[in-house]
């Protein structure tokens, strides 16, 4: 089954290249070889496909040899990932391989620790930062929180959803992302950054051996960065809908009837989770068009064509609304454009 369209926004790359400093041609080499065009790293509002991500994370780290590409003041080099699951494989439940992924990490980090504890009835993973983590401090504990989730999901076989997520700082430019990074609800301004997870969750069987690790690891960490988390957020319900309905006009009613409930309780409940019918609309076209248009050489009249813009004006106006970029930008050519 294909992988649904899914992009992440630029700022994710843009501060990986900034964190290598001097080294900053690696990362344009990485960029490249992930098939990503330089230009866009130019444009606040630009994005990337998870794939285009997760590619270039993989390559950066091998190339440096540490797996979490200098966050931290000793690298976790190459294997780190796969000894841990290996770990973990052969726990009894989630909470036993939980406790051993906290005391993983404590041999293997200083800067940061995973601190496990039972909190008002939920399990609560918290991120414990030992050092400063520098100015891409959110960036890390962003990708360390979805690393604990991903993994945790894995290890279920089933999707891990989250009473809360705590985050230790304000709300970012792009705290609307986080509804697609997390499988629950997130809460600013916090004393600690942690997940918060249901026992239920916690008793579950680890389904995972070293016949399912491999593929695991040649995605990562693509698994990590994707949430399709359908089953409890109506806005993913909604984009499921819809892109498996791409092809042929779909109104607000169509969807609720799909849904089996009426248009008004479906905006309601959206406007519960902080959205409303054309926001997730928009959406699933930006980033299906992001997609089709890095991938691939088909004329960008007819992917707009098959979005449903019969004016390909009109098209690339709404592109220039969703990316600040006109479509041809994400075409796989340009050079460096801070290169000397």
């Amino acid at each position: 089954m294909n992988r649904p369209s899914v992009t992440v926004p630029i700022h994710m790359i843009g501060q990986l290249v900034e964190r290598l400093g001097e080294r900053r041609a690696l990362a344009w080499d990485c960029i490249a070889r992930a098939g990503i065009a330089p230009a866009l790293l130019e444009q606040e509002s630009a994005r990337v496909t998870v794939e285009q991500f997760a590619l270039f994370y993989r390559t950066l780290a091998v190339e440096l040899d540490d797996e979490t590409p200098l966050f931290f003041s000793r690298p976790l080099r190459a294997g780190t990932l796969k000894f841990l699951c290996l770990c973990l494989i052969d726990a009894a439940n989630l909470r036993v391989a939980l406790h051993r992924f906290c005391g993983f990490f404590r041999l293997m980090l200083d800067d940061l620790q995973f601190e496990m504890h039972d909190d008002d009835g939920l399990t609560r993973i918290a991120l414990v930062e030992r050092t400063d983590l520098g100015e891409a401090r959110v960036l890390i504990l962003e990708l360390m929180l979805m690393l604990v989730q991903g993994i945790a999901s894995w290890m279920i076989d089933r999707k891990l959803l989250l009473a809360r997520v705590d985050l230790a700082y304000p709300p970012p430019p792009h705290a609307g992302e986080y509804i697609n990074m997390y499988a629950g609800p997130a809460r600013f301004d916090r004393p600690l950054t942690a997940l918060h997870i249901d026992p239920i969750f916690m008793d579950a069987p680890v389904r995972q051996d070293k016949a399912s690790l491999a593929a695991f690891l040649r995605s990562a960490p693509m698994d990590w960065i994707h949430v399709s988390v359908s089953e409890r957020l109506v806005t993913h319900r909604v984009r499921d809908l819809l892109e498996a309905r791409l092809g042929t006009p779909q109104t607000v009613e169509d969807v609720a009837r799909a849904l089996h409930i009426s248009p008004r309780t479906l905006a309601r409940r959206l406007d519960a989770e902080g959205t409303h019918f054309q926001a997730i609309k928009d959406a699933l076209r930006r980033d299906v068009a992001i997609a089709r248009i890095s991938r691939s050489d088909e004329s960008i009249a007819n992917i707009g064509a098959e979005l449903g813009f019969d004016d390909p004006a009109a098209f690339n106006r709404a592109f220039r609304q969703w990316t600040g970029t006109p479509p041809g930008t994400y075409r796989r050519r340009g050079a460096d454009p801070r290169a000397g």
